[in-house]
């Protein structure tokens, strides 16, 4: 009888995938390592040490920015920076400023042009090839010249303009979930699952070319790809956030292959065929776009609107200024983007020695910038810590960022959110919370989790 011999190429394909399921988690955990194990060790020791930066981070999740402002007013008081035990730590908008419109600083806390040494090498070996907003060719996570080019494509789709064409169908979708919400009567309902998700994810969706049966799903896929944008997670939900980004960015291949056979008339579908001297994007560039669009741009506007419900809440005289003065709805979005940000900081690296607020940083030093505490600068603001729906300079806050990572979507979200907070305070004039307020989880993503209400 024969002996029956197993073909060798089964054997070797077996240890092909046993060795690339080795390299992936080997590579998964690097990137742990890197962005959230590393820091989150560093910074925990610090703070036992009494630094200041790691008092700063360690307190951030689950809490509201309010409860951080003595320390931003303890680290300004240090100076322009405050040598912190993970990097420089800036709070004056003056030299916040300086430090994201300067060229000699970039995105990538391992960039290989900041000196990032082993561990730039480290983060290259380990870099994955599904979308993440916090890595190439994100325009987060880019600089010239590949930003310039990726925005200047961009941005002839995402123009003021075409937002504002956005405002009609933003009011539609906004009265359409009041409708829903009144429908639960004296009932309580928590806004940030029934309204302040809800509207945004809607109109990225439709500006996705989404069908809105898929907004649910969507939904729960950008609440574990927005924890991409923080630091210190811990394994398992680093995990979890990158299993949510792989589902996103298999979703988001096959939609755009749909959209390229079949266009519409959404954002998506101006930006597939957007041209520029010849010059268009590349499927993994519109990946990068439309996911950061997503990932970005959806959870930061539901944290702007659940930060200005509790703020007009808490504070009714202001609410009834807006009544009296319906035009100041814009500016009070602005306000409440600068007083309580849905992002608490943003870092860069130098690629050169340079000179910032007089003092030298060599090459591979970082500097966080905290934005929120650049918002409270008593040299731009006045009472920088009171809430004023009526403060002339509100939009000279720094949420946004500055610089050329000024962000895309900066228009898209002051327009959210002031159709979001006009329309549901006019809807609900004795909307009250109670109690079972809830923070995000998170360090530098800020806003709620949770905000029961009743609307009557």
């Amino acid at each position: 009888m024969p002996l029956k011999i197993t073909p060798p190429v089964r054997t070797s394909k077996i240890a092909g995938r046993t060795l690339h399921t080795v390299e992936r988690t080997a590579k998964q955990g690097v990137r742990w390592v890197l962005g959230h194990g590393l820091p989150r060790t560093v910074i925990t020791r610090s703070a036992k040490k009494g630094d200041l930066q790691g008092d700063l981070i360690l307190s951030g999740p689950g809490s509201h920015t309010f409860d951080l402002v003595d320390l931003f007013e303890e680290v300004r008081a240090q100076g322009p920076l405050y040598r912190g035990a993970f990097s420089q730590v800036a709070t004056d908008q003056a030299v916040i400023r300086e430090v994201l419109t300067s060229p000699d600083f970039v995105t990538g806390f391992f960039a290989p042009d900041a000196g990032g040494g082993w561990m730039a090498k480290a983060g290259t070996w380990a870099a994955s090839d599904v979308f993440n907003p916090i890595q190439p060719p994100s325009l987060l996570a880019t600089e010239p010249p590949a930003h310039t080019r990726y925005r200047k494509l961009v941005t002839r789709v995402f123009t003021v303009k075409a937002v504002e064409r956005l405002r009609d169908r933003t009011e539609e979708i906004a009265r359409e979930l009041l409708d829903d919400l009144e429908k639960a009567g004296s009932s309580e309902v928590d806004l940030v699952t029934r309204y302040c998700g809800l509207l945004p994810i809607t109109v990225i969706s439709e500006v996705l070319g989404v069908p809105v049966e898929l907004r649910e799903r969507m939904l729960e896929m950008g609440k574990g790809a927005a924890l991409s944008l923080d630091i210190g997670l811990d394994w398992g939900t680093f995990r979890g956030m990158e299993a949510s980004l792989e589902e996103f960015d298999t979703w988001l291949r096959g939609h755009l292959d749909h959209i390229a056979a079949h266009p519409g008339d959404d954002l998506l579908s101006q930006l597939v065929a957007v041209r520029e001297d010849g010059d268009r994007l590349s499927e993994h560039e519109l990946r990068a776009i439309a996911g950061l669009v997503f990932a970005a741009g959806f959870e930061t506007t539901v944290n702007l609107i659940g930060n200005g419900i509790a703020l007009l809440h808490d504070n009714p005289e202001q609410l009834d200024i807006l009544r009296e003065r319906p035009e100041l709805w814009s500016n009070a979005a602005d306000e409440v983007l600068r007083l309580d940000p849905p992002v608490l900081l943003t870092g860069r690296v130098a690629c050169r020695d340079s000179v910032i607020a007089g003092e030298p940083i060599p090459r591979g030093t970082i500097i966080n910038t905290i934005l929120a505490a650049a918002n409270r600068d008593p040299a731009v603001f006045t009472d920088p810590h009171v809430f004023d729906v009526t403060r002339e300079n509100a939009r000279d806050h720094i949420s946004f960022s500055s610089g050329r990572h000024f962000c895309l979507g900066a228009a898209l979200a002051r327009m959210e959110g002031e159709v979001g907070l006009r329309l549901l305070f006019e809807r609900f004039p004795d909307l009250r919370l109670v109690d079972g307020r809830e923070r995000h989880p998170t360090r530098i993503l800020r806003g709620y989790s949770h905000l029961p209400a009743r609307l009557s």
